[in-house]
């Protein structure tokens, strides 16, 4: 796995945001990606990039998390969903292949490297879904990109 740092220009998405338990978050995922691209297409919104899963805070047993897609510009929401912004700025990225209960190892390389580097992580992170169970039937061939922007 390669670990790089980039320089990120500030994302605006769409999507469902709750506190999930870990054992719900196949579930929340499912119901979030599917509301947030109901709600896009009714409105003629198309997303501007995979699906993206935006954490706030530590996780737990519990996580805050909004679920949903990035989008070209910002758009007035519905009931029901909410907006956020990827953080823009310097941040550190790496893409995780393999399914989704082998992401751990790639936190841990991820939270090595910071330490290595004598940096530290922002309070909010997120994953972007780049190839995932519905278009690959092989987990071993899912790609997940892990963003951490730099406090």
């Amino acid at each position: 796995m390669t670990i790089t740092r980039v320089h990120l220009e500030p994302q605006s998405v769409a999507g469902v945001r709750e506190v999930v338990p870990m054992g719900g978050l196949t579930a929340f995922f499912a119901r979030a990606f599917a509301t947030t691209a109901e709600e896009l297409g009714r409105h003629g919104v198309a997303p501007a990039g995979p699906p993206v899963a935006l954490y706030r805070g530590l996780v737990t047993e519990t996580v805050d998390v909004l679920a949903g897609f990035p989008l070209a510009r910002p758009w007035d929401l519905e009931a029901g969903l909410a907006a956020a912004t990827l953080r823009g700025g310097d941040a550190v990225m790496a893409i995780h292949r393999g399914p989704y209960d082998s992401l751990a190892a790639t936190y841990d390389e991820l939270t090595e490297w910071f330490s290595e580097h004598d940096l530290a992580p922002a309070p909010e992170m997120w994953e972007e879904y780049l190839l995932g169970p519905g278009a690959e039937e092989d987990p071993h061939k899912w790609r997940t990109r892990i963003v951490f922007p730099v406090a």
